[in-house]
């Protein structure tokens, strides 16, 4: 099954999504879900966007799968990014250990829900 038809990929974008809706297009913000939830839903969105990507590209096609070392190179990036660089150049971003747990966490459900091989 492409990743872009798994649901348990499609159901952390639309939560993103309305997530995002909700604090931009309406102003609602509740503070645990506005502090981490889009941390938590990073992982599997962009994970699994770049696996659909490979999917294309990649000589075996669907039965591509990402390694778990390729899986904690991209936590590893994105907390670098993220938790490290841009708050050192920028007062937007806030330095906050709990978002590389939420990382972590959804690489996890990456790894067991949507990094797997068809099973058509």
């Amino acid at each position: 099954m492409a990743v872009w038809k798994n649901p348990f990929f499609l159901v952390p974008c639309v939560i993103f999504w309305v997530n995002q809706y909700l604090e931009k297009a309406l102003a609602i913000f509740v503070p645990l879900v506005h502090s981490y939830l889009d941390d938590l839903l990073a992982m599997p969105v962009i994970l699994g966007i770049t696996l659909q990507v490979f999917r294309w590209v990649h000589p075996t096609g669907e039965q591509f799968r990402f390694s778990t070392m390729q899986i904690v190179v991209g936590v590893a990036y994105i907390s670098l990014l993220f938790e490290v660089l841009l708050p050192m150049w920028s007062e937007i971003y806030v330095r906050d250990f709990w978002d590389v747990v939420c990382y972590a966490a959804g690489a996890f459900y990456f790894y067991f829900f949507i990094n797997k091989q068809p099973t058509e």
